[in-house]
């Protein structure tokens, strides 16, 4: 039979934690390639959403933990107490590579979930736009993590349809290989999973699916911007002639998170005094933004033309560019998490500075990124990145536009510009 798997940059952190510690943890949405990835390097398997598994493990757990290593318990979350076991089986056995756990969804019991360095967990994205194979990426992001401004070059012909095509194609594995009209009706699938299965199997009451759907919509409207709650609450109901209080959309907000479907992206708070005056609200990210075009009901001609949201949640600029910005900077989690990074956006709180993403490294060293909607670099696209380069001096390591254009090259300045199709771990 024919291997149809794709490799994923996540694969080597595997392959390096698993030859050290005992237990590993792949969370992230249903469809993201979870048990694909997992079941790779497993001799045993349990599916714990099989409910003829689930009721024979139910008489006798312990089994959980006698098959022939490595043990991959996929879906761990249908049987909360497996955590626990596997939890205990390494407190007594911290020989490496014993178990492998995948999970669609946070437990609502925080205390369940901390393995306390017992279990180390791992976030697993959608495909990120080096993962999908449009083309060799030429510039690292762990390289320019490093510093000393290292050489940026490269050459792609992808340009903004390819891009447009790439955000309604998916990073979810098991859809990119349909046509438009059947990815379509998967992804509306999916989200009807999520609002009519998902979500009360999570243990959360919904009583209203419809003002879900809709609170839905309009976070998907507020992508790539830092929009309170409050507003889309409100855009969320504007047409249906009331507002419900807030304690009646809060539950959506949780439900979604616990189930790794919201990504919001946090706001960062620098560990030395660079800056006063910084908002620290997250900006929304869906976690894959072809979500967001299938809650909205934008196609390809839509986005290439221009076409809003149709709800007041964002505010300037394209939609098209809300959501390219939602595929770069869920393509750098996946390359920062590769590189030991987390990613933030910064914000000041009077809205004069921003900066699209800052990541940093475990040993704090800072990357700067811009992202433009656009295949040319002005003077005036850089401003927010000399402004963060005259506050931190060589506390940053680089700083970078990354951007729908042909080529890569280092600016007068410095700056680096990237089309996003050569940017890569």
């Amino acid at each position: 039979m024919t291997d149809t798997y794709t490799s994923r940059i996540i694969d080597a952190e595997i392959e390096l934690l698993f030859a050290e510690l005992p237990a590993l943890s792949l969370e992230g949405p249903k469809g993201v390639g979870k048990t694909a990835t997992a079941q790779r390097r497993a001799a045993t398997i349990f599916h714990l959403d099989n409910l003829t598994q689930r009721e024979i493990l139910a008489a006798d757990l312990d089994r959980l933990t006698k098959g022939r290593l490595p043990i991959l318990i996929d879906e761990w979350q249908r049987m909360p107490e497996s955590w626990d076991l596997v939890r205990r089986a390494v407190d007594a056995d911290r020989t490496p590579g014993q178990f492998l756990l995948t999970g669609s969804a946070s437990p609502q019991n925080p205390q369940t979930h901390s393995g306390a360095g017992r279990i180390v967990m791992l976030r697993m994205r959608p495909l990120s736009i080096a993962e999908r194979g449009l083309e060799s990426p030429t510039v690292s992001l762990a390289d320019l993590l490093v510093g000393g401004h290292p050489k940026v070059e490269g050459y792609t012909s992808v340009g903004l349809a390819e891009y447009t095509s790439e955000i309604l194609s998916s990073g979810f594995p098991g859809i990119r290989h349909l046509s438009p009209r059947s990815a379509r009706s998967q992804l509306d699938s999916y989200i009807d999973l999520i609002v009519d299965r998902d979500i009360p199997e999570s243990g959360r009451l919904i009583r209203n699916k419809g003002a879900l759907q809709r609170w839905m919509a309009a976070y998907a409207a507020g992508t790539a911007t830092t929009a309170s709650y409050e507003r889309i609450r409100k855009a969320a109901m504007s047409n249906q002639g009331y507002v419900p209080a807030r304690s009646a959309t809060e539950p959506y907000r949780e439900a979604l998170e616990r189930l790794w479907i919201v990504d919001p992206l946090p706001a960062w708070t620098p560990s030395r005094n660079y800056f006063s005056r910084l908002a620290l609200p997250p900006k929304h990210h869906l976690a894959d933004p072809a979500l967001a075009a299938r809650l909205l009901g934008l196609g390809f001609d839509d986005l290439l033309s221009g076409r809003g949201s149709g709800l007041e949640v964002a505010g300037g600029g394209s939609f098209l560019g809300a959501l390219f910005e939602s595929l770069v900077t869920q393509s750098v989690r996946v390359y920062a998490q590769n590189a030991e990074a987390r990613v933030y956006h910064l914000r000041t709180r009077a809205g004069e500075h921003e900066v699209d993403l800052v990541v940093v490294g475990h040993d704090s060293r800072t990357i700067a990124i811009e992202i433009k909607l656009s295949q040319s670099v002005s003077d005036n696209d850089c401003k927010h990145l000399r402004w963060m380069q005259d506050k931190m001096g060589n506390d940053l390591s680089d700083a970078i536009v990354i951007t729908t254009g042909h080529e890569a090259y280092r600016r007068k300045d410095g700056i680096a510009v990237v089309p996003a199709t050569l940017l890569g771990p």
